[in-house]
């Protein structure tokens, strides 16, 4: 028996004999299962102890059970309370950590008392233990990171064997004067992807030789898989290689690949199920898409096109990127050349505009990839003229047809983008003028909402140079919203907060925290809803976030509404959602059964990790009374404005599965 097996076996008999003892009362688990109801029913409770009664009756309703699990179409048995007997009367196998049994003495300790949780005065000094991109401390060590880097720059342009390519040296240059063209260079977004890092060998090299033998491994594995790398030299600059003046884990677990992303690259399932398209075949959200997997949806309202252009790559590959699946598969990449559009594309965007043109329901369009300002600034040009005259022609049809059959009108356009984190320097010159020429034409279609959607993870990220991008998109009339991943480091007290103020300050909008998809690969970046829901809760309202915390459900849509009906043998949660009635859903939402998803760390096992990264478990205390979470409101600003119309009900382009 391990220490920690002893410890929790020590602590149910020390705080709960009762329980103890009537386990053993029990001849086997349905009748525990039984006596167990009646003795929670029969407790003296005020509202608070009521609600943790409700937690444990939940458990019993759903033991025995087997359902659906949404993630992964497995069959899956509920045998919560089946395993707490055999634990309590000394028969569980002891193997591994006992992370369920962790969990279930807090949820019974809920019984007696909530912890507090932290008042105003300790949120703002966890925000203060994550300093920004803007810090004086944090420029200087980037500062000195960069002057690190251009030797290494100058070296790899001198390794270059073609002469003909776009950033090489004119014979003769001296040392110096290649170092002062590098550092010329560095703000140029064509240079900074051309001297993108591509290799673990590489990484190392730029990041002093700090990364570990075992990280080395790992990352030379995931070369042999075929996971790209690419990082530009502006982003590893962000880096704290070696100082230890800032903790910049957030950011650094976004190009360190965990073991468990290496080893299930190959196999990753597609997580939004809806994105899986047959030709010909509705998806899983009962939508009919056009041919060439360009336009992705789930909802009534809004679709997501990626083009076929350069908008296919990104400014660098993210960890816990919800389209791992599409790079797997090649279709998001970065190979450059082979991105550029080709001449099929301008008919193929024309047919896509027309899926656009025809359907009753569709008025805002997601351009995204990859990221939607990868795409050159002609190209770019010409799919947003594209959808311009798309949203005039929908607007000029609806004259001809009567109240109550008019089509939905385009009114919101958004671009996915992480460039102003990775490449910030790319929001310049003509391009800007893209966005302004768009904004300036786009009321005359009805278009009202122009969104830059953007990810910032860290207050890390929000640097002199990307606050001079984010100035430059606004000032081209375009509004900008954040979308952050609840990653396990970005989870840490305080931080999600303090990255809200920063952005909040730059003229950034929080618009989701997303909490990570639970697949395997993302074992190491995953952290618990109860997590986010504690977040959410507890640290949240000091910075009156407009940012909404959910989950993205795989073919079904975003929600934080949940409970928890069961765990694991390991003590993952196991958690019933409903849907976000606040907003509409496909229609095939009404014939889904319940959906269940299993989380892919256990709350005790993400405690562990907490503690290895520094921090002090008891901070997160009341993290295990969060086994049921309710989606917030939706802040006015994402809301769609009202037609002055009545449109259709109609649905199109939908087909029941």
């Amino acid at each position: 028996m391990t220490k920690e097996w002893k410890q929790v076996k020590k602590r149910f008999t020390e705080h709960f004999p009762q329980w103890v003892r009537l386990a053993k009362e029990c001849k086997d688990a349905v009748s525990f299962k039984d006596k167990l109801r009646e003795q929670l029913l029969a407790l003296p409770l005020d509202e608070g102890r009521e609600a943790a009664r409700n937690r444990l009756l939940r458990l019993l309703d759903y033991e025995g059970r087997s359902v659906d699990e949404l993630s992964t179409g497995e069959r899956l048995p509920i045998r919560t309370i089946s395993l707490l007997w055999a634990f309590l009367i000394g028969a569980a196998p002891e193997e591994g950590p006992p992370d369920l049994y962790i969990d279930l003495f807090h949820l019974f300790s809920l019984l007696e008392r909530e912890e507090a949780p932290p008042g105003e005065m300790q949120v703002r000094r966890q925000m203060a233990r994550w300093p920004s991109g803007l810090d004086a401390k944090v420029c200087a060590v980037r500062a000195a990171n960069k002057e690190r880097l251009l030797p290494l720059l100058v070296q790899k342009i001198e390794r270059r064997s073609s002469p003909h390519a776009k950033y090489h040296f004119a014979p003769g240059l001296e040392p110096a004067e290649k170092l002062a063209q590098v550092r010329a260079w560095w703000d140029d977004s064509r240079f900074q992807l051309a001297m993108a890092v591509k290799s673990p060998t590489e990484l190392n090299a730029f990041l002093g030789g700090t990364l570990s033998e075992d990280t080395m491994k790992r990352l030379l594995r995931a070369r042999k898989k075929q996971i790209p790398f690419f990082v530009t030299p502006y982003y590893l600059s962000l880096l704290d290689a070696g100082s230890g003046v800032y903790d910049d884990e957030a950011i650094r677990s976004y190009i360190i690949y965990s073991d468990e992303l290496v080893e299930a690259f190959g196999h990753i399932k597609a997580w939004e199920r809806e994105d899986l398209v047959e030709e010909g075949k509705p998806n899983a959200a009962g939508w009919l898409l056009p041919a060439g997997h360009n336009i992705h949806r789930r909802y009534p309202d809004v679709a997501i096109l990626i083009p076929d252009s350069m908008g296919r790559a990104c400014g660098g590959l993210c960890a816990s990127c919800q389209r791992m699946y599409d790079f797997q598969s090649g279709r998001l990449n970065f190979d450059f050349e082979a991105l550029q559009a080709k001449e099929q594309w301008p008919h193929k965007l024309r047919r896509l505009m027309q899926y656009f043109e025809d359907d009753t329901q569709l008025r805002d369009i997601l351009i995204t990839g990859g990221d939607a300002l990868m795409s050159r600034d002609a190209t770019l040009r010409h799919i947003l003229e594209a959808v311009c005259k798309m949203a005039l022609r929908k607007k000029k049809a609806n004259e001809s047809r009567p109240e109550g059959q008019k089509y939905a009108e385009i009114q919101r356009v958004r671009l996915g983008t992480r460039l102003p984190v990775y490449l910030p320097m790319r929001l310049k010159g003509e391009l800007l003028d893209v966005l302004r020429e768009f904004k300036e034409k786009a009321a005359e279609a009805g278009i009202s909402q122009c969104y830059v959607q953007t990810h910032f993870q860290s207050p890390l990220e929000l640097t002199p140079e990307s606050l001079e991008a984010i100035r430059a998109i606004r000032a081209a009339g375009w509004t900008l919203t954040n979308q952050m991943v609840f990653t396990a480091a970005a989870s840490r007290r305080g931080h999600a907060a303090k990255l809200r103020r920063c952005l909040q300050e730059a003229g950034v909008v929080c618009y989701y925290t997303f909490t990570v998809k639970g697949f395997r690969e993302n074992y190491a970046m995953f952290a618990p809803n109860a997590r986010s829901m504690q977040e959410a809760k507890e640290e949240k309202p000091f910075v009156q976030g407009t940012d909404r915390n959910v989950l993205n459900l795989p073919g079904i849509g975003k929600s934080m509404s949940f409970t928890t009906v069961g765990l694991t043998a390991d003590g993952r949660r196991i958690l019933k959602f409903a849907h976000d009635r606040s907003r509409r859903h496909s229609p095939i939402i009404e014939k889904m059964g319940e959906v269940y998803i299993v989380e892919n760390k256990s709350i005790a096992a993400y405690l562990r990790q907490m503690e290895a990264m520094g921090e002090q478990p008891a901070r997160y205390q009341t993290i295990w009374q969060y086994a049921e979470g309710l989606t917030e409101p939706r802040h006015p600003l994402y809301q769609y404005p009202p037609f002055p119309f009545t449109a259709t009900e109609e649905v199109t382009h939908f087909a029941a599965l």
